[in-house]
């Protein structure tokens, strides 16, 4: 899970702005210039290019939008600033100086980027954020809203609300120094009274969060009027929202925490209307999480695991007639994020290492994914409509990511075209953007 995602508030931006500080100037980070440009995979065969220039720049995280609706641009967040690629050719430029700017996502449907600042009080402390709209062809830059209560997560389908969270009090995860060349860094003690993992550590700041019960909302921004209007509140932790990429008042949502201990997805109206835990829990240590749309807006995707670290699915739920269908995958093949092509073909995943849920013995690759549906033999359950649909996903390897430290979550986006998948990496020491081909060489 994203570190930008779990902190709250302005939190975020000042742990983010030390970790990117200290990646930028480490000594031991080396010369951009100096790492592998372009080149075929050895292990698969498919070709990889380094598409950022500057070390610790960043892809979006995996569910927010990098794309221009006609398929052209691309972008990404750099220490210089707000950076755009020309899709045909791979070549990035400056969308327009740093200034504390960061990307939010593009329009899906104007060559628009919100992006997004936060701003500091006289004391020095985080005292709100500031959104803006960027014009992607010439990077000029409108406010949009200032001093903003809580954080924007997302923006919806036809560009007239923000959507974020408000919480009571900001509760950092890890406080203290982070971790240069990752998304931060955790640590905790065990009950032996030694150092935990790093994504031990991490499950247990997340329990520590959760258990605060601090009063929080998630709320709506009118784009064009700035009116407030809280959706819903809780004492949960509620985390991840994202709008519907065609629906713009349908809003999706987590109770978040330790995966097996919440019931985490969620939809609702921009009303407050429509409530609905998409998967409910039917064994003891189930977990659902790192919930995504279908392009079409018509399915959630999700990671699901029965029990946690055992049995591995990629769970689809349709939002129109409910019904779902369960993808099957090997431990190794289990990802820290999926993804789906735009025309729902396709999927990916991006691996993780050792010490991560799956506990993978050879998990650390950027995989393709073709799924096929398995329960078609002509033969069926009589209530075989009622039930979930079984179905595999057939796995080819597109890179070989041994040298990545996943403390850096690879994010992982198809192109508008399906032809590449972008991700955010460290595979030769500082964090880098880069692309690989969906087709081999």
């Amino acid at each position: 899970m994203n570190k930008r995602q779990f902190l709250l508030g302005t939190a975020a931006l000042t742990a983010a702005a030390a970790t990117e500080a200290l990646a930028q100037n480490s000594p031991s980070m080396p010369d951009p210039k100096s790492l592998p440009k372009d080149w075929i995979e050895p292990d698969t065969g498919h070709r990889v290019i380094r598409v950022s220039t500057e070390n610790d720049s960043k892809s979006l995280y995996f569910h927010d939008n990098a794309f221009t609706a006609d398929g052209k641009w691309m972008v990404y967040d750099a220490p210089s600033g707000i950076m755009k690629v020309d899709l045909a050719t791979w070549t990035p430029s400056l969308l327009t100086a740093a200034k504390g700017w960061r990307c939010l996502m593009v329009s899906r449907t104007k060559p628009v980027l919100y992006a997004r600042k936060f701003t500091t009080g006289p004391d020095g402390k985080p005292s709100g954020q500031e959104i803006a709209a960027i014009d992607i062809n010439t990077g000029a830059i409108k406010t949009i809203a200032k001093d903003i209560n809580g954080g924007i997560t997302t923006v919806n389908a036809d560009d007239t609300l923000l959507a974020g969270t408000w919480a009571e009090r900001i509760y950092e995860l890890q406080p203290g120094p982070k971790i240069a060349g990752t998304d931060g860094g955790y640590n905790a003690v065990g009950a032996d009274g030694k150092p935990l993992s790093f994504a031990a550590a991490k499950e247990v700041r997340m329990a520590d969060r959760l258990a605060q019960n601090i009063p929080m909302e998630i709320f709506t921004l009118d784009i064009t009027t700035g009116e407030r209007k809280v959706v819903t509140a809780s004492t949960d932790w509620l985390n991840h929202v994202q709008f519907s990429p065609t629906d713009p008042h349908r809003i999706m949502y987590c109770h978040e925490g330790p995966w097996h201990s919440v019931d985490r997805v969620w939809t609702i109206r921009t009303d407050g209307s429509g409530q609905v835990n998409v998967h409910k829990r039917t064994m003891n240590m189930e977990i659902a999480g790192h919930e995504f749309f279908s392009f079409d807006g018509k399915r959630i995707l999700y990671d699901l695991q029965t029990p946690r670290g055992e049995d591995f699915w990629l769970a689809t739920y349709d939002l129109e007639n409910h019904k779902r269908i369960w993808y099957h995958m090997d431990r190794d093949e289990w990802s820290v994020h999926f993804q789906i092509t735009q025309d729902g073909t396709l999927f990916a995943g991006d691996g993780g290492d050792e010490e991560m849920v799956a506990r993978a013995r050879n998990g650390k690759w950027i995989y393709l994914f073709r799924p096929d549906i398995i329960d078609d033999l002509g033969v069926s359950a009589p209530n075989a409509a009622d039930l979930i649909r079984p179905g595999v996903l057939r796995s080819e390897k597109l890179v070989n990511m041994k040298t990545h430290d996943y403390r850096t979550e690879p994010n992982l986006q198809f192109t508008p075209d399906g032809k590449w998948l972008v991700f955010r990496a460290n595979l030769h020491g500082p964090i880098h953007v880069y692309a690989v081909a969906v087709g081999r060489a």
